[in-house]
């Protein structure tokens, strides 16, 4: 693959990952497909899936899974900080945060090649569904929504379940981001696929094409994909795959496959965000004196 075509060009790879059961095969699986992300596809920001190094052990709660968290920076941070320096390529990976003894996150870092660890994003919002059981590992996050200066631009990252947050979308947005991207594990209970499938994946893309759209900006989703069995062995959850990237009008510009591990790379042409703000004034006409009602749970 060429070179991006100019400097207003960011080529993104998103890497959707099938994940073992063996944590460092998992972490040496994602450092070779950034490598191939950035020789072969010549990609200068890349994003893995939700918890990469592991398989999404939140389908169920148990005590022992903690041992599997690690602090932020640590020795994962620290493999990909590395990597980063070496390609010369900006990263965005999701950690299971150890911040002290009874404290866990679930934390999206960046990672740039020039300038290193920039910093990280707690999961603000946690969900707690069957088969996704977030809520006895992760404490909600407590850094607010933030925007990361890159080599590349300014990225803002989010988790999974926020993204179905216009809040989150927005305020990461005013923040200055101008790439919304989301670090994901999502997928089917295989006994609802059959009546619900296609209208949960719908709603789930659709969303998150809104947010590029009302936000004018570029919005990037990186998920796992494969069947997880849950540990009674009785069901588990089929990860859908179908990782995308937005554009600042709503158009998807590449999605990946339903089923197969794959590296989606698609380039964004960053002078559409100031075409689309123009074009669609959303931030110039927002109503910032009419939305204090936005801080209760609900309006009675």
């Amino acid at each position: 693959m060429k070179e991006p075509s100019s400097k207003n060009c960011v080529r993104v790879s998103i890497i959707q990952m099938k994940m073992t059961k063996n944590s460092e095969k998992n972490l040496s699986n994602a450092l070779k497909l950034i490598s191939k992300a950035v020789k072969e596809e010549k990609a200068n920001l890349v994003c893995l899936p939700e918890l990469f190094s592991w398989q999404y052990f939140c389908q169920t709660e148990k005590p022992e899974n903690f041992s599997m968290s690690e602090s932020v920076p640590g020795p994962t941070t620290r493999a990909l900080e590395l990597l980063a320096g070496e390609l010369e390529v900006t990263l965005v990976a999701s950690v299971f945060e150890r911040r002290t003894q009874g404290v866990y996150h679930n934390t999206a870092v960046v990672i740039d090649g020039k300038y290193g660890y920039l910093g990280k994003y707690r999961k603000m919002h946690i969900p707690d569904d069957p088969g996704y059981q977030e809520k006895f590992y992760f404490t909600p996050g407590d850094l607010g929504f933030k925007s990361f200066k890159t080599s590349v631009g300014d990225c803002g990252v989010m988790i999974c379940w926020d993204q179905w947050y216009p809040e989150a979308a927005r305020l990461t947005a005013l923040n200055g981001a101008q790439i919304l991207i989301y670090p994901t594990a999502i997928g089917w209970h295989p006994e609802e696929k059959n009546t619900l499938g296609p209208m949960q994946h719908e709603a789930w893309e659709i969303v998150q094409r809104s947010h590029a759209i009302t936000n004018g900006c570029f919005v990037v989703v990186a998920n796992r994909v494969g069947f997880e069995e849950h540990p009674s062995k009785l069901t588990g959850i089929e990860f859908w795959g179908q990782s995308f990237v937005a554009a600042p009008d709503g158009r998807v510009l590449g999605r990946a496959s339903p089923v197969d591990a794959n590296i989606l790379t698609v380039d964004l042409n960053m002078l559409e965000i100031e075409k689309s703000r123009v074009g669609w004034p959303f931030l110039r006409d927002r109503r910032i004196d009419a939305y204090e009602d936005l801080t209760k749970r609900f309006v009675d």
